[in-house]
């Protein structure tokens, strides 16, 4: 991989991406207005675009960018606010104070809600094995501008870990956290928006065992919650009661500890 800057720049931003290439480990490429084609046929690499608003991973052989957006956090957010119901709340029951781990963050869409619902003295923390993955979301959560105040400092209270769920679990204490949260990737295949449809390139593809559910119910003094498909397999193969929504292409199911 190689780190640049946007097309448009200033010394200050050339700066910054210097200093995160040195960060990563990764070479600084001066970009001298060239596309991002172009620099892709030169270099045969990943490119990751330091720009002022956001950071941008081209992969070698994509055409899209991954970058970090809250996805549907903002709009379930302003609904949750106004007292709608927010099913992923429903079934975590999340309530002030309360520790919760993500142990699948991706773009910690629903890590946001969790930030939200366990207030100032909860603890949310987001796992995520893509080390490109990890260091965006992290970055995009402490930076992201939203329309909401709240919902700005609930990102930047979650802390985010590049690492193996797994291992992860295994290594923590019985009852160290109130709810453990997992949303794999659908093993069926859903229409997705232009943001989230990248991502599967990079997703971390490890099935859920009875080992992993096993640590889970032993670390999650509350809840083990599952986000997945509608005809998933998994919710009846480790007996999660489910939240079944008629309209909804995925469902939430719980076991309660």
């Amino acid at each position: 991989m190689i780190v640049t800057t946007a097309g448009r720049t200033n010394d200050h931003m050339i700066q910054i991406a210097k200093e995160i290439a040195e960060e990563l480990g990764h070479p600084f490429f001066r970009r001298n207005k060239k596309s991002i084609g172009a620099i892709t046929k030169e270099m045969h690499q990943d490119i990751l675009v330091i720009g002022k608003n956001r950071f941008e991973w081209y992969r070698l052989g994509m055409e899209e960018p991954i970058f970090f957006h809250p996805n549907t956090a903002a709009f379930r957010a302003k609904r949750w606010k106004n007292g709608e119901m927010e099913p992923f709340l429903q079934a975590t029951d999340l309530k002030k104070g309360m520790k919760f781990l993500d142990c699948t963050l991706g773009l910690a869409s629903d890590s946001i809600m969790a930030s939200l619902a366990t207030g100032e003295n909860g603890q949310v923390v987001g796992i995520e094995g893509n080390k490109m993955m990890a260091y965006l979301v992290k970055t995009g959560l402490k930076n992201w501008d939203s329309e909401l105040a709240e919902m700005n400092e609930a990102m930047k209270r979650i802390e985010v870990h590049n690492d193996n769920h797994q291992r992860i679990l295994s290594s923590l204490p019985d009852d160290s956290f109130d709810v453990v949260y997992f949303d794999p990737m659908f093993h069926f295949h859903l229409a997705e928006s232009n943001g989230i449809s990248p991502l599967r390139n990079v997703a971390i593809y490890d099935e859920l065992t009875e080992k992993i559910i096993s640590d889970a119910k032993r670390v999650a003094n509350h809840r083990v919650v599952l986000k997945d498909h509608w005809q998933s397999e998994r919710f009846d193969k480790f007996g999660f009661i489910v939240h079944r929504r008629k309209t909804a292409k995925f469902h939430y199911g719980y076991l309660i500890t």
